[in-house]
């Protein structure tokens, strides 16, 4: 990403901890980095970072998705059976198969209204990451196989020709639904359910997203879309700005 960055003509600043300096607020930036980071910093240069909401995953049409999803405060996930578990905001406890809602933290450690979303447990063969920027799919990667980094000796992200293009069908099928609705720049994964077929994993925010072997300097302009000054929010953009759990 700093190459194709640096190739772009931008400017790079990396950040030796999460405390901003003032003068970036001038220089109209662009932020890159994981959540809570991100969170931070944007709040202290003034920015405004888009993503789809916590329970976004709980609106996509059942065909899409394959398995039962639903969104939940951690109060109530508590009481649930065995599931895959997973925080909606942040990594704040591990995403697993829990035996048991029991298994997870209790208010001591987290607050009871931490979002979280509960799905049926399910086995994905190949996973691909997908940047999308105004409905379109600007690039994408394999990043697992049954569960594993596919990830090549050479640092190349291994998949078949043919799973690419279904990834891609698969992906664009999903964003020419209009029942699907997504904010101007995101990331959104897809998969292999075995003995299920293709189906939409999550949503993740552009600008906090690792790229696997996506194209870098797409990828940059998908990250720019997401990452707006305060002022410069349109009506239309501000339904996409994060409430985030306290």
């Amino acid at each position: 990403m700093r190459r194709a960055a640096i190739e772009a003509g931008w400017n790079i600043e990396r950040l030796p901890g999460w405390r901003a300096p003032e003068w970036l607020r001038d220089c109209e930036p662009i932020l890159y980095g994981e959540p809570l980071f991100a969170a931070v910093v944007a709040d202290a240069l003034g920015l405004a970072l888009l993503e789809a909401p916590f329970h976004w995953l709980t609106t996509i049409p059942g065909e899409w998705l394959r398995r039962d999803v639903r969104f939940m405060t951690l109060a109530d996930a508590r009481h649930e059976g065995r599931a895959f578990m997973k925080p909606a905001d942040d990594k704040c406890f591990v995403a697993r198969v829990y035996e048991s809602g029991s298994e997870l933290p209790d208010s001591d450690v987290l607050p009871d209204a931490t979002p979280v979303l509960v799905s049926e447990p399910v086995n994905w063969s190949i996973e691909f990451r997908c940047f999308i920027l105004e409905n379109q799919l600007v690039t994408l990667s394999p990043y697992l196989r049954d569960a594993d980094l596919c990830q090549a000796g050479d640092g190349s992200w291994s998949a078949t020709d043919d799973e690419i293009q279904q990834a891609t069908d698969f992906i664009e099928c999903v964003l020419a639904d209009d029942r699907v609705d997504l904010p101007p720049a995101v990331v959104v994964d897809v998969g292999v359910i075995a003995d299920a077929g293709w189906a939409v994993l999550e949503s993740n925010a552009a600008w906090g997203s690792g790229i696997y072997g996506c194209d870098p300097t797409k990828v940059l302009n998908v990250i720019r879309r997401a990452c707006l000054q305060r002022g410069n929010v349109s009506a239309n953009d501000s339904g996409w700005l994060p409430v985030r759990a306290t």
